[in-house]
């Protein structure tokens, strides 16, 4: 049997869960770097996926407390969905995938594993990333830590910011 190292997934397994909402919880944590919120909007963020299904998943979320898109404002929207954007173009950039599914999973019975609070999955995908570890194994391998993805999209974003491409 082959052996994969994942030390961060223990932290999962062993974490006590909180009866708080983890995005409201990112934002009023106020360190931006330990909670990986890449960016903040008037009404929107951008985070990494702490649980991530691939190496960049990122989560826009709005910073109101709602379980369903049809209960933000437009203004919310339509910043979700720029920062949507803004995520695509630094992943495009720092990660270079072949494509992306982008969604949102409304209600436990569409699979959202936080129904509370609604997010907008941005997962970017590669030419085979589906290996027989995720086919047979059902196990996925995840090569960069966190902290090494925040560090290189939080620049990338920063650039979006400074050439006016944001």
């Amino acid at each position: 049997m082959e052996l994969i190292w994942s030390p961060w997934r223990m932290e999962y397994i062993m974490a006590h869960k909180t009866p708080g909402c983890v995005f409201c919880d990112k934002l009023v944590c106020g360190n931006d770097e330990d909670e990986h919120v890449l960016l903040r909007g008037q009404t929107a963020f951008i985070a990494l996926n702490r649980y991530p299904y691939t190496n960049g998943h990122l989560l826009v979320a709005p910073c109101a407390h709602v379980s369903s898109l049809e209960d933000l404002p437009a203004e919310t929207l339509t910043e979700m969905m720029l920062l949507v954007n803004r995520g695509l173009a630094a992943l495009r950039q720092v990660m270079q995938p072949q494509g992306f599914n982008v969604g949102a999973n409304l209600g436990k019975a569409a699979g959202a594993g936080i129904e509370s609070h609604v997010h907008i999955h941005v997962v970017p995908r590669w030419n085979g990333d589906t290996s027989f570890m995720s086919t047979i194994g059902m196990t996925r391998t995840i090569p960069e830590s966190l902290d090494q993805t925040y560090r290189r999209l939080l620049e990338a974003l920063h650039a979006q910011d400074s050439d006016g491409s944001a």
